[in-house]
């Protein structure tokens, strides 16, 4: 599944200033108020589910990057939410670094090899530091979207 498939430009947030998402907490709740609607489930509830997984440990991966990701019963289909700080957010990194792209994905818990091949997917998009630099300095959620469908469209050729 290609990431532009499970994503969308109104669940990419770029918040340029630092004035939206100040902190982990933040950016989760950000990611829960966009994907709640796209998986037609409570916000509280995602969040919560969020929040407890980064409590087993941090999504934080290093290079200014996390993916914050859950299961959920009621969920039908995969779905994410990207949130770009330019200015960074304490998040617990496995580096101890900052993180600048916060990239959610909530799926169905019966669709366990997805989920994983999702985060499989976003992991190789954010480990090459051109593309991370590029993301973060999007100016638009468009912008930051048409990235994201530029290399879905690069992976496609190679696999």
């Amino acid at each position: 599944m290609r990431l532009c498939e499970i994503l969308s430009v109104d669940r990419i947030l770029v918040d340029g200033d630092g004035g939206t998402v100040r902190d982990k907490p933040g950016a989760l709740r950000a990611l829960a108020e966009m994907l709640s609607p796209a998986l037609g489930i409570d916000k509280s509830h995602v969040e919560a589910l969020l929040l407890e997984r980064e409590r087993l440990q941090s999504t934080g991966i290093g290079d200014g990057v996390a993916i914050p990701h859950t299961a959920v019963e009621e969920a039908e289909t995969q779905a994410a939410a990207l949130v770009l700080c330019p200015k960074g957010i304490d998040f617990d990194a496995i580096d101890g670094g900052r993180v600048n792209i916060v990239f959610g994905v909530v799926g169905p818990k019966r669709a366990t090899g997805e989920h994983l091949r999702t985060l499989a997917r976003i992991s190789r998009l954010l480990r090459d530091t051109s593309t991370r630099e590029r993301l973060v300095s999007s100016e638009s959620a468009a912008a930051a979207f048409e990235l994201i469908q530029i290399n879905d469209a690069r992976a496609e050729v190679k696999t």
